[in-house]
């Protein structure tokens, strides 16, 4: 029997792979766990329609990254910190406190997941860091921290 998978099934397929299956196992189980459902044209249609969605969606969100790659790439995010003797932080600036400054200074929304710092921030100077807005769209700000004034 033919069966459109509906979710991932170890050992046979993907969601949305046509695979071929003793009657048995689709109507006793894949069927009736909502794993597959029977390979109908309706079935087959509204599969390749699912797809063509998720495609553009893909698609719409590639380009957003993008966009917002254009928007920060070489950007200078500036923090002014309390410090004391040689230049040393009294705290730190962590990946939070810079996707913060990220979505108030440029309106993007950042996980701070996503921002690629090697440790917390601890000395007056200028930082590379990464930002992976999209997992094909890293863009590199520098962040700036100055001492403050008194």
């Amino acid at each position: 029997m033919k069966v459109v998978l509906l979710q991932e099934v170890k050992g046979l397929g993907r969601a949305g792979q046509t695979v071929d299956v003793a009657d048995g196992y689709a109507r006793n189980f894949l069927i009736p766990r909502r794993l597959a459902k029977p390979a109908t044209e309706a079935a087959l249609k509204e599969i390749e329609e699912e797809r063509r969605r998720q495609a553009e969606k893909a698609d719409r969100e590639r380009r957003a990254a993008q966009e917002a790659k254009a928007k920060l790439d070489h950007a200078e995010i500036v923090f002014r910190a309390r410090a004391g003797e040689g230049g040393k932080l009294f705290g730190s600036i962590t990946a939070q406190d810079v996707a913060e400054r990220i979505a108030q200074e440029f309106g993007l929304a950042v996980d701070k997941r996503r921002v690629e710092l090697e440790g917390a921030i601890k000395a007056v100077g200028r930082y590379p860091v990464r930002v992976r807005v999209h997992p094909e769209a890293v863009a590199q700000v520098e962040v700036v921290v100055l001492p403050e004034a008194d």
